[in-house]
């Protein structure tokens, strides 16, 4: 992709086809079990996928790379996917999905200071900040889940370790090929989860395959393939703050298009979990060391984890 296209309109691009993947989620589990519904996802756009990079000639990792990349696969997808299509089974809106989703810049600065980087007060206040921002949005609702809740964090968990597993792990795969392995890998896991828990019936097959159609084409394909170009070309706090305009964008289109209620402390969780996800944006400042003075030297380098 050419570098100006990948600065002016990848951004935008993936923040929105993020986004809409909560709202065809959420029309998804209500015509079909959420496992059934991932199987399905995973399945279609794994083979779409892999023909691509096929005829692209893509190159394909091997050997550890192999490994490193089933396994970053399963993090971003299964482990995410899973735990928020669940959540949503359970009743758990958009918005407050994507708010927790939006904490993903926060943890993944945690998470890098274990490979250079430490956290700084600023952050862990803007983590506090954006941890009450969903507190206030949780209370909004018309009916609370704690399972719902629990299954947010782990899909945050999935996301952010994945991220960082991937960034530093596999930081030169071809991501045609990597995303293609992602979603491919997580198939066989979510059919196996929905024959163990019987989930293959159909309520709505016009909705089901809408939202099908959708999920593969923009969400499994398409921001995919823009988050992995991105993660390969650009560092892995840039990225994720990209995440921080996603839950009052899904906000919106949950309104618009199925009908979810935007009530007035939804709106203000939605703004204080903002406020808190910019005070948290920060780069961390590195430990000293002479990998700091070089950088000092010669100027800002990318992230590195």
């Amino acid at each position: 992709m050419d570098k100006r296209l990948l600065d002016l309109a990848g951004p935008p691009a993936l923040i929105l086809m993020w986004s809409s993947a909560f709202i065809a989620g959420i029309i998804g589990v209500g015509a079909a079990p959420p496992m059934l519904v991932l199987f399905a996802r995973f399945g279609i756009a794994g083979l779409l996928l892999i023909v691509v990079a096929l005829v692209t000639r893509a190159a394909w990792p091997r050997g550890k790379t192999l490994a490193h990349t089933l396994v970053a696969g399963l993090l971003m997808q299964m482990v995410q996917f899973g735990a928020f299509y669940t959540a949503m089974h359970e009743h758990v809106t958009a918005a407050v999905i994507s708010l927790v989703q939006g904490l993903s810049p926060v943890v993944i600065a945690v998470f890098a200071g274990g490979l250079g980087e430490s956290v700084s007060a600023r952050q862990w206040l803007g983590f506090g900040v954006g941890g009450l921002g969903v507190g206030l949005a949780v209370l909004d609702q018309p009916a609370f889940s704690l399972p719902g809740l629990l299954l947010c964090v782990v899909g945050l968990l999935g996301l952010s370790l994945g991220t960082v597993y991937q960034k530093r792990f596999t930081p030169a795969i071809d991501p045609r090929a990597g995303t293609a392995l992602h979603v491919a890998v997580s198939a066989p896991f979510a059919g196996v989860m929905a024959w163990a828990g019987g989930e293959f019936h159909i309520a709505d097959p016009a909705r089901f395959a809408g939202s099908m159609v959708w999920m593969v084409l923009i969400n499994s394909m398409g921001a995919f393939l823009l988050l992995n170009t991105m993660l390969q070309r650009w560092d892995t706090t840039r990225v994720s703050r990209f995440f921080f305009a996603i839950p009052a964008v899904t906000a919106v289109m949950a309104w618009l298009f199925i009908d979810q209620p935007l009530r007035p402390l939804t709106i203000a969780g939605l703004g204080v979990g903002l406020l808190g996800l910019v005070l948290a944006s920060r780069r961390a400042v590195a430990r000293p060391g002479p990998a700091v003075a070089r950088r000092i030297e010669v100027g800002p380098q990318p992230l590195r984890v």
